[in-house]
């Protein structure tokens, strides 16, 4: 392996050097371009596979993430290809219900449903089409990156171009390793992978169904049956999935074949109702990396963490990481903020994933129990009173925002005509005042753009929904900052404290030179993540 660090000299190229290099091209990968884009980031990415992987693998995401393609432009066109999930039913061997998780149907507080099925290969085609009128993002494919060094000011990348076979390389200020669980961007930083202490073996079968089976249901069901746990899936159109566990002793190969699947899922389908589409035995992991940056490399998505299924979040969260981190760039290779920056994405993110990690494991446990002691005991625990469960809702760790009640996924209001907030500020901070701040918070603004010679200062937009104003009562102020991720920045009560908020946010971004404490440096203190309130 060639060592990511030999060598500490200048780039030898000018107009050959990207902003940023991604390697990897799946959501992640795609999600991260398309937010740089948004900012006219010069951007490489290399994908070592010719096209999009056509068959099923991620089949949920939530609102959260919809705001994002939202803010990409996509999720108009995704919409009608989406269904909206009810949620999940926990049962035991007997049908007995232990857990309801029911996930609310009606749009909710981000402006989109909670919870939504969709087919990934859609997502990705989307993506990538989005991608095609930019001008500002490389995309090659079939190219496999083999080694990175970096130098003082960039990193320079060596791959093969697979259709020739020539080896070509290129430079770019930051490379982010979007490619996945076997990350060669990871290993490359030398970064370790902390172990959560969950990893089973499941058959995962994707079939299409051949006539309406109604009887399966919308919801999605966890079997909790010691013999067998299993999980049944509602996909989109006439998809379905069934995901069983592989058994001590099992053959997977023995398991994937045909007859050995259709025996395995006869309680529920037939040959006659469905067509198989693809087996697949996969190795569910529970891990977080142990550093998400060194110097000019990151990583995002499976590279930097991967969960076990029970929660639907494993693809959410490498959006979540592409939301966290494409702002940031954006900010320091543009010189609005110093690269000390970068270091917050992993402060505000590792904690963030780690508790739906932690959440899935504990999932896990109860769903994964074969012994029968052990499933005994859950049986009990839940059988006599079903648990309700709700989506974890984490703050991110400590970061680019304030601390306290800041640092939650802020609300997205919806005008009287329709237009949702996000698509009227466009991609970048915003701030949510009521309407008696307007006038001041117009003539702060306008001081502070004179002083510091600035021309791009906050979006404003004006609380003028009850819903809005509700939301702004209940952190207590009359004035959210947020970031172009939506997070909450910090709020305020008077125009004082705004023009302290704004201040202590400029501060934090500060770029290099204009202040000589802004430097590369070790990442915050995890401690501090708690649950944000009312976003359930």
């Amino acid at each position: 392996m060639t060592a990511a660090f030999p060598a500490t000299r200048r780039c030898d190229t000018d107009s050959s050097l990207y902003d940023v290099a991604i390697v990897g091209f799946g959501p992640a990968g795609a999600t991260l371009a398309n937010l740089l884009a948004l900012r006219g980031i010069r951007t490489l990415v290399l994908e070592r596979e010719a096209d999009i992987y056509r068959l099923p693998r991620a089949i949920h995401f939530d609102g959260e993430c919809m705001r994002v393609f939202q803010t990409i432009g996509i999720a108009h066109e995704l919409a009608g290809k989406l269904v909206v999930a009810p949620g999940m039913r926990f049962v035991d061997a007997k049908g007995r219900l232990l857990i309801d998780w029911q996930r609310p149907t009606e749009v909710g507080p981000q402006g989109w449903h909670a919870s939504y099925r969709f087919h990934q290969p859609d997502l990705e085609a989307a993506l990538r089409q989005r991608l095609a009128g930019s001008g500002s993002v490389d995309v090659r494919l079939r190219h496999e990156v083999f080694a990175i060094e970096q130098q003082s000011d960039c990193a320079v990348l060596r791959f093969e171009d697979m259709a020739s076979g020539q080896l070509r390389q290129a430079a770019a200020r930051y490379v982010v390793g979007c490619d996945g669980a076997r990350s060669l961007v990871r290993r490359l930083m030398g970064t370790e992978l902390e172990d959560m202490k969950s990893h089973e073996r499941w058959l995962v079968v994707d079939v299409v169904l051949k006539r309406e089976r109604e009887d399966l249901g919308d919801h999605s069901i966890q079997y909790c049956d010691p013999a067998r746990p299993a999980t049944y899936v509602r996909g989109v159109g006439s998809r379905r999935r069934w995901e069983l566990m592989v058994m001590p002793g099992e053959d997977p190969a023995v398991m994937t074949r045909p007859e050995a699947i259709w025996k395995l899922l006869s309680k529920w389908v037939t040959p006659d109702d469905a067509e198989l589409e693809r087996p697949a035995v996969y190795t569910f992991h529970s891990v977080v990396a142990q550093g998400w940056r060194r110097e000019r490399l990151l990583i995002a998505g499976d590279a930097a963490h991967q969960t076990p299924p029970f929660l639907g979040q494993g693809m959410c969260a490498g959006i979540r990481d592409a939301s966290n981190l494409a702002w940031k760039l954006a900010d320091v290779v543009t010189g609005q903020a110093c690269a000390s920056l970068l270091d917050t994405y992993e402060s505000e993110r590792s904690p963030h994933v780690r508790e739906f990690i932690e959440t899935a494991v504990r999932l896990g446990a109860v769903i994964q129990a074969t012994d029968s002691d052990a499933s005994r005991q859950c049986d009990q625990a839940f059988s006599h009173k079903p648990q309700m469960l709700s989506t974890p809702q984490p703050r991110l760790g400590p970061g680019a925002h304030d601390a306290g009640a800041a640092g939650c996924i802020a609300m997205q209001p919806r005008r009287a005509d329709g237009m949702l907030m996000d698509d009227l500020v466009g991609y970048r901070y915003t701030l949510v005042i009521e309407p008696g701040l307007l006038h001041t918070t117009q003539s702060l603004l306008r001081e502070r753009a004179a002083r510091e010679r600035a021309t791009d200062g906050p979006a404003l937009y004006v609380a003028h929904d009850a819903q809005t104003r509700a939301w702004l009562a209940g952190l207590p102020a009359r004035a959210a900052l947020l970031r172009p991720d939506r997070y909450l920045a910090g709020f305020a009560c008077d125009t004082e404290e705004l023009a302290a908020l704004l201040d202590r946010t400029v501060t934090r971004l500060r770029a290099a030179g204009a202040d000589p404490s802004c430097r590369s440096g070790t990442t915050a203190s995890n401690q501090g993540n708690h649950q944000c309130p009312d976003q359930a």
